[in-house]
């Protein structure tokens, strides 16, 4: 069952119920370092729902349990925690370069606004990485966060959520439209991806692996066999062919038990 109180203590935030920037940016740093991004090991056996999502089992398994999960579950759980501790929340919707070239939906990605004190930060705790660890200002100002640079720039009718580190070009995060969403819009994207698992089933071990991590100053992300840890700024990639190494780090990232 969902509670606030519960879900505080699991991210390290027990009592942690002002209605404050400070707070905010301790929930959502603490919140990405507690709980993983977890496409992983996704059940999907009894279905796949994002609209009728049963949150209080969510809740159970993906925060209190640990397991994490995806942006539908992370930051649409993360949503109503922010709503019942009082602040003034909108779920937005948002896609990848990938994603859109894929599917050709502009909601592949599920995150938060947070209007507060007259500015508004964007809030995702639900994207694998690398991105902002904790919550963007929505202005026009390039912001630094752990090495890291972050800014939006307008792109015709959308806006791309841009990063670079210290050695590396921008590139985009993802890109989206500012206007509120309801639940009922990620029905396109249940449906993509119903045909996906259907598609993919069979498909050879780790190559469909995603899931990411936070630490204190920095991002760890296997994306298949693709493992990219950014620390300080500083990026470090590797391929990783062996099989039993690919399984320990995919351990490792969901247990929070990585260097």
């Amino acid at each position: 069952m969902f509670d606030v109180d519960r879900y505080l203590e699991r991210i390290g935030c027990a009592g942690e119920k002002g209605v404050d920037i400070g707070t905010l940016r301790k929930l959502h740093k603490r919140h990405l370092m507690a709980i993983p991004y977890n496409g992983a090991t996704q059940d999907f056996s009894d279905g796949l729902s994002l609209v009728d999502l049963d949150e209080d089992t969510t809740f159970e398994t993906s925060v209190i349990q640990g397991c994490g999960g995806t942006c539908f579950q992370l930051n649409r759980l993360f949503h109503r925690l922010l709503a019942e501790l009082g602040y003034d929340v909108t779920l937005l919707a948002a896609s990848t370069a990938e994603g859109w070239e894929a599917s050709g939906i502009d909601v592949e990605h599920m995150f938060n606004r947070v209007a507060l004190d007259g500015d508004e930060w964007l809030v995702d705790v639900g994207y694998p990485g690398p991105s902002f660890v904790e919550p963007l200002l929505v202005s026009d100002a390039v912001q630094n966060q752990y090495g890291c640079q972050y800014r939006l720039v307008e792109r015709g009718s959308r806006i791309a959520l841009q990063r670079r580190g210290k050695v590396t070009r921008w590139s985009v995060v993802y890109t989206f439209t500012t206007g509120p969403r309801e639940l009922s819009d990620w029905k396109d994207i249940e449906d993509f991806l119903v045909r996906e698992i259907a598609a993919q089933a069979g498909s050879p071990g780790g190559q469909n692996i995603l899931c990411g991590r936070t630490f204190d100053d920095g991002q760890v992300v296997l994306k298949g066999r693709r493992h990219l840890t950014v620390r300080d700024g500083r990026e470090e990639i590797r391929t990783i062919t062996d099989d039993s190494e690919h399984e320990q780090l995919v351990s490792h990232m969901l247990s929070g038990e990585f260097k």
